[in-house]
């Protein structure tokens, strides 16, 4: 299956309003928070793309915002990656699949980073295989895009202010067209 720029828009339009998996925001204030971070620190159009739908595939396979105090992790960043790749190019979708990754990379290799984490981050962290380890932090950054992977973390850890005033969705749509196939 693929999705379209239509699919892409109804999603957010008709599950963006669920909690973000328990934090105080929903689903598509987080993605367009990340976003807009991303591009008020001048991130080029792919991964202000990449932000805006790294958290895509939680609206795809309906992830419950109590699933991970279920212990479920859903595996968001790994299935969404069929329906994108038709679509747009490796520099979006490749970091979206990366981004759980960047924080088990950045758990291990920036000392506090684990700490700064929200709860529900340290959450799903567990779920996800913890920090990695020294060995594979080295491989993880020899990946191409990982370094992209680790910039749209630093925005998707940010991307959790109650009340943040951005666009909306709509707005980005005019890069999402230009990058799409």
């Amino acid at each position: 299956m693929s999705l379209t720029l239509s699919d892409i828009q109804h999603l957010y339009a008709a599950a963006g309003n669920a909690l973000y998996g328990g934090e105080a925001i929903s689903q598509r204030e987080h993605a367009l928070q990340a976003a807009w971070l991303a591009e008020q620190a001048g991130e080029d159009d792919a991964l202000v793309i990449a932000c805006l739908l790294h958290d895509l595939g939680h609206l795809l396979f309906e992830q419950g915002d109590d699933d991970l105090r279920q212990g479920l992790d859903d595996l968001h960043q790994y299935k969404v990656l069929p329906f994108l790749r038709h679509l747009l190019p490796d520099e979006v979708v490749n970091p979206i699949g990366l981004h759980v990754e960047a924080k088990r990379y950045l758990c291990q290799a920036e000392p506090g980073y684990a700490e700064a984490l929200s709860e529900s981050s340290r959450l799903s962290l567990a779920l996800q295989g913890g920090a990695m380890s020294p060995e594979a932090a080295v491989a993880f950054a020899h990946q191409p895009h990982a370094q992209r992977a680790i910039t749209l973390r630093r925005y998707d850890d940010a991307a959790k202010i109650v009340g943040m005033v951005t666009p909306e969705f709509d707005y980005f749509l005019p890069r999402l067209a230009a990058l799409a196939k």
